[in-house]
């Protein structure tokens, strides 16, 4: 399954504000989400809107966490929601505007509840160890990967999170994955911009597999 079917690359780093898209996008990277936490509605449209003009002429897919009343309304194309979120969330709505959805899972009966909403694109985690985001789950592991995947349709994207370095990747799409979403590996480098750059690197070559 290939990025340009998906919408979404190998490589998928997540970031905390309209800057940092701003700079990772620039700097070629095609996917990336934008988790901006503790936002009022007017901050996080702003965020949005800033986000999208920042990915304007390159070939970045922006992906907004949470915020899926003001991605809208801002014109984004692709929302991240976590299970907590789903209640309050107008799924037909946003299908109606064209939005596609992605959803995290943590066990099967998460995976049910996000397969009914018929997502574009499903999420696991943490698979290692993580600090970045506590979600009280033991890590996963790679048998979960292969069973999400036996699960799920082969057509849907399945992104992998938590604790994933450029070393533990390409194992992790081996298993069945499509995507690996990083946070620490990249902006907690010594070099954030050299390590990005490496995982594109890594992503290409996935890709020529």
């Amino acid at each position: 399954m290939s990025p340009s079917e998906t919408g979404l690359d190998p490589f998928y780093l997540i970031v905390p504000d309209a800057p940092s898209v701003a700079r990772f996008a620039k700097a070629g990277v095609r996917t990336i989400q934008l988790r901006a936490k503790g936002l009022t509605s007017d901050q996080a449209r702003r965020e949005i809107v800033a986000s999208l003009d920042a990915i304007m002429g390159t070939d970045c897919q922006l992906i907004v966490n949470d915020y899926w009343r003001e991605a809208m309304s801002a014109g984004a194309d692709y929302v991240h929601l976590g299970q907590e979120d789903l209640a309050d969330t107008d799924i037909p709505t946003l299908k109606a505007a064209g939005i596609r959805i992605g959803i995290s899972t943590h066990d099967l009966v998460e995976l049910a509840i996000a397969l009914a909403a018929e997502p574009d694109s499903v999420a696991l985690g943490p698979i290692y160890a993580t600090t970045t985001k506590s979600t009280g789950r033991s890590p996963q592991g790679l048998e979960r990967i292969a069973e999400w995947r036996r699960t799920i349709s082969p057509q849907l994207p399945l992104i992998v999170i938590g604790g994933i370095t450029l070393d533990t990747a390409s194992t992790l799409i081996e298993a069945g994955a499509q995507s690996c979403a990083v946070v620490s590996d990249v902006l907690g480098s010594a070099s954030s911009d050299a390590r990005a750059a490496a995982w594109l690197h890594w992503s290409d070559l996935i890709q020529k597999r």
